[in-house]
């Protein structure tokens, strides 16, 4: 018989993520897999950039799992939208139930208070086919199916008929995450078809959602010296024009040591400035994730604190971590000497000061490089972003007659711009020059229009020295009541 209620009750729900803070200076696009059958049309989440606001819009369009090494995805998924509350964030899936899928087993399930409980992950439910002997029930006729809380599949039986069986026999396929590689990652370009796949991806992010990517991320895979040497080809040259920062894992199964950092990141081609490079992994509510999870989700956070303007360096900001650790979960505790050796070889780590806080401000270029705008991660990151917002704030004077009006407002605009910037602090200073002698007649008829642009920005304090030092006098002035105490 059907419950029937009469009377009050009340129902909990789990409580609702924060609201999170907005900005696209630090526009994080991440790459990986997720847990797609879990949604309603799983193929429309392959292989396209996906921008979610929400932690409850990714869970609808991706869906989620605690599963981090299988479902690389939900690691940002947490640190975005769980640990830090920032928005938006553009996820591209790469796990493809075409292709990476497994059949599962069929099995002979009792049928309980009229449910079934499957016991394989990641079922789709378009594959499943229930049966009764040789009678095969129809959805949404006969049973219902839905996903719990943990992603397992529940069967509910709705006609009488089926409702009244004591057992039936289920047949289903699976997605199959452990079947993703490298290679589907990396992806590429199908010139028969014209589809892209993996970091390819990156290039619909602009004409899709019109951000331009601030931050690249693969956590679970950026480890892959492989995929790492093309997340940092992928950094200049979006859409022709745009750049980026990408955000590198060293692998900790291999580097266990923070001595081994350096000769692993030098062998592997970790010393691009469009590279931060970051070690050990983090736990965070006994979930182990990648730090360039954590890294990405705290840098554009920042940035949104900061008016969406990314100046201001990452370095020693609160990780909200509770541990950093190796691939097998063994902790990893350095002290600031270490902590700062690392730097010293371009390479962003966690230290522990009143909770976990990262520690670096130097891009992978650094030893190599002296460039500032090169060396700092917050000045590239600014020369990364002035560059994007100049190409997207003109794009409406393209085309335009190449006249001195035109001259003089791209002028006017980029001056009155750079000079809002330097009175809130975010530059130390910043023009727009526009040189005659550059300008030829014969470029102009061909139309072309050359700008200089000059900015400045501030370095981080990384090194603050008080020099310390006994002085005499002092004693005496107090002895001798010279000094005005008595």
């Amino acid at each position: 018989m059907k419950e029937y209620y009469h009377g009050v009750r009340v129902k909990e729900e789990g409580s609702d993520t924060a609201s999170p803070v907005v900005g696209t200076a630090g526009l994080q696009v991440i790459l990986g897999t997720a847990p797609i059958n879990l949604v309603e049309n799983p193929a429309l989440a392959v292989n396209t950039p996906v921008s979610c606001q929400t932690f409850q819009e990714a869970q609808e369009k991706l869906g989620y799992s605690d599963d981090f090494e299988s479902y690389t995805l939900c690691q940002s998924m947490y640190a975005c939208f769980k640990a830090f509350a920032v928005a938006p964030v553009v996820f591209i899936n790469v796990l493809d139930p075409a292709k990476h899928k497994k059949e599962n087993t069929a099995k002979e399930y009792a049928v309980i208070n009229g449910q079934v409980f499957p016991e394989e992950n990641g079922i789709l439910k378009k594959s499943v086919v229930i049966q009764n002997g040789e009678e095969t029930l129809a959805e949404d006729t006969d049973y219902l199916l839905a996903f719990d809380s943990k992603g397992m599949l529940v069967i509910t039986m709705i006609s009488e008929k089926a409702a009244a069986l004591t057992t039936v026999k289920v047949s289903s396929d699976s997605i199959a995450p452990e079947l993703v590689t490298a290679d589907d990652i990396i992806g590429g370009y199908d010139a028969a078809t014209g589809k892209e796949t993996g970091l390819e991806v990156i290039r619909q992010v602009y004409p899709r959602t019109g951000m331009a990517p601030g931050l690249l991320l693969a956590p679970g895979w950026s480890h892959n010296p492989d995929v790492a040497a093309v997340m940092i080809t992928k950094c200049e040259g979006i859409n022709g024009v745009f750049m980026a920062e990408c955000v590198l894992d060293l692998d900790t199964a291999v580097v266990r040591k923070y001595t081994d950092v350096e000769s692993y990141k030098e062998e592997n081609g970790y010393t691009d400035p469009h590279a931060i490079v970051v070690w050990p992994k983090t736990m965070a509510e006994s979930l182990q994730i990648y730090y360039s999870a954590i890294y990405g989700a705290m840098t554009a956070y920042r940035d949104a604190e900061n008016d969406d303007v990314p100046n201001i360096s990452p370095s020693n900001l609160l990780a909200r971590v509770t541990a950093a650790v190796l691939e097998d979960g063994t902790e990893v505790f350095m002290d600031r000497q270490q902590a700062s050796m690392l730097n010293g070889i371009g390479v962003v780590t966690l230290l522990y000061e009143a909770g976990w806080r990262a520690w670096g401000n130097n891009t992978s270029a650094y030893p190599a490089t002296k460039e500032l705008k090169d060396r700092w991660i917050c000045c590239r990151r600014m020369f990364s972003w002035v560059a994007n917002s100049l190409i997207v704030t003109y794009q409406e004077k393209v085309d335009s007659p190449a006249n001195y009006r035109l001259i003089e407002s791209i002028c006017d605009s980029e001056n009155i711009r750079l000079n809002s910037y330097v009175s809130a602090g975010k530059l130390a200073g910043g023009r727009i020059e526009y040189n005659e002698e550059e300008n030829s007649v014969e470029n102009v008829l061909n139309g072309q229009v050359i700008f200089h642009i000059y900015i400045a920005v501030f370095t981080p304090a990384e090194d603050i020295v008080f020099v310390l030092k006994f002085d005499p006098s002092l004693l005496e002035e107090s002895l001798t009541g010279t000094g005005g105490a008595s």
